[in-house]
């Protein structure tokens, strides 16, 4: 059972208030998505810290109940 994309948009939401989100569904099966996330949250950090902290955001859901998820962060 895969993450809806509103579920997966309020779990970072939930990290990072200031995020600005854009997710596509790439497979329709709510496994595989792609995600730009933009926040201040990542100012300084590298891309692993940066990936890293999305992952936190997603609370042990990554390869669970969301299989794939590309991320692209941007600072904001």
């Amino acid at each position: 059972m895969g993450l809806k994309l509103k579920e997966i948009e309020s779990l970072i939401k939930k990290s990072m208030p200031d995020a600005e989100i854009t997710i596509q569904d790439l497979a329709g099966d709510d496994n595989h998505y792609s995600a730009t996330i933009k926040s201040q949250v990542f100012k300084g950090k590298s891309k692993i810290e940066q990936h890293k902290l999305v992952y936190k955001a997603l609370g042990g859901r990554m390869g669970n109940e969301l299989h794939a998820l590309a991320i692209n962060t941007i600072e904001g």
